[in-house]
């Protein structure tokens, strides 16, 4: 295999490379459970919506094509913590002194949107490599992500990185339920 080299986009760059990063995400989650969930074009207008948010940070990995990317961002500050999920902030982090009525207070936690790469380059450490990269230029006290239940080798990884559940939410109607991880860098 190529050497997979890391590398930051800006969010004009992130907005010019969409489609690529959408096929990434195809590619990633292929064959999962809920499909639904992971169709393209609802990625793209989730996309298209986060790249907007302010603090929006991505790394991509690759090599010849995409082969991995991340991103975040601190939570909606006007609004809940979990844009589109019911019930707000879980439980586990609402209660935290990070938050005020289960909205995120300022500069103090950051949400690791998407972690994906491709099934070819699973198990060589780019994951690793990304979540390690971008979260080095992470200033915020707790980072969270959520993770079907079902994908139990996100959950091995993030366990790996010293990640842990914190929680659940539930999306929306006919959506599963998601497994809140958390960590303080």
């Amino acid at each position: 295999m190529t050497e997979v080299f890391l590398r930051r986009l800006t969010r004009w760059q992130a907005d010019q490379q969409r489609e690529s990063i959408a096929d990434l995400y195809v590619a990633a989650y292929r064959g999962e459970t809920d499909q639904e969930y992971h169709d393209r074009r609802g990625f793209l207008k989730r996309f298209a919506d986060d790249v907007q948010r302010p603090g929006f940070d991505m790394l991509v990995a690759s090599e010849t094509t995409l082969a991995g990317c991340i991103y975040g961002y601190p939570p909606h500050r006007e609004g809940e913590w979990w844009h589109g999920m019911r019930g707000g902030a879980p439980e586990a982090v609402a209660d935290t002194e990070l938050s005020a009525s289960g909205k995120a207070v300022p500069g103090k936690v950051f949400v690791v949107v998407e972690l994906m790469v491709t099934p070819a380059r699973r198990r060589s450490g780019i994951a690793t490599r990304l979540q390690e990269r971008l979260l080095t230029r992470v200033d915020a006290d707790l980072v969270t992500t959520l993770v079907a239940p079902a994908n139990t080798a996100a959950a091995a990884a993030f366990r790996s990185w010293g990640w842990s559940p914190t929680g659940g939410v539930t999306p929306g109607e006919g959506r599963p339920a998601l497994d809140v991880w958390s960590r303080r860098p």
